[in-house]
């Protein structure tokens, strides 16, 4: 849902190569992000995803096999270890955040905060939207569209000029974040779809997933403009899934 931009440091830090020797590291990493960005495949994805979610894992502490968090969440998912071909693993991290994220390897976490305020069927409506980015191999897509937009910038920041101390700047970074802005969003539109059909082919109630998204937009406070989110506004998102439901009469 919440997606956490760290996943995609670290993963995108895997692949980086050390330039500290070159004449010109910008242009070094240009060539690299471009090279990497045509040739990468599902297999390496899901390789450098798990090894971003064991770093995660190393990082936050996790929920034990005994812990009511971890029981509570297992009950949720019983039926869902395997989605659409691809086992999936869950985790909890007891940390207060109200957040949960999904990797290509099929790994799902979800937080002690957002597990706080979410119903059952809420939870596994945001696990429902979490394994959609998953079978959609957004972490591909994603990493895809980083490293291109990566090479650019760096193409650019190689050359002498205006252009190149712009790109070089933070106003650089800022409009790196505004493409890929875009482009997460209609992922998780996707993810969205997903997670509404995920619940009605397993016989579920479709409504849960409007109201988790309530719950976020309460839980944000103040939201951040939606040209500026990686996500589309949670207010949007549910009254989109509400509206969907009432066509197809369904609850």
């Amino acid at each position: 849902m919440k997606r956490i931009a760290s996943i995609y440091i670290v993963v995108l830090g895997l692949l980086a190569v050390p330039v500290a020797q070159a004449q010109n590291p910008h242009a070094v990493k240009a060539g690299v992000d471009a090279l990497t960005s045509l040739t990468l495949t599902n297999a390496q994805v899901a390789q450098y995803s798990r090894q971003a979610v064991q770093q995660m894992d190393a990082q936050n502490k996790v929920a034990g096999a005994n812990d009511p968090y971890t029981k509570r969440l297992n009950r949720i998912v019983s039926r869902h270890r395997t989605v659409s071909g691809i086992p999936i693993n869950y985790k909890v991290y007891l940390v207060p955040e109200v957040n949960a994220f999904a990797t290509a390897d099929g790994s799902v976490r979800v937080f002690k905060g957002l597990m706080d305020i979410m119903t059952d069927q809420e939870i596994l409506a945001i696990i429902g939207h979490e394994i959609g980015h998953v079978v959609n191999k957004d972490s591909h897509d994603a990493m895809k569209s980083a490293l291109r937009r990566s090479a650019v910038r760096n193409a650019v920041a190689s050359q002498a000029g205006t252009l190149g101390d712009l790109s070089r700047s933070e106003i650089g970074g800022v409009a790196d974040y505004l493409l890929g802005a875009s482009f997460s969003r209609n992922q998780e539109t996707e993810a969205d779809d997903y997670s509404y059909q995920f619940l009605k082919k397993n016989g579920y109630s479709v409504l849960p997933l409007a109201s988790s998204f309530e719950k976020l937009s309460k839980a944000g406070g103040g939201r951040v403009p939606e040209f500026l989110s990686t996500h589309p506004d949670s207010k949007n998102r549910a009254a989109r899934i509400r509206a969907r439901a009432k066509s197809e009469g369904r609850r």
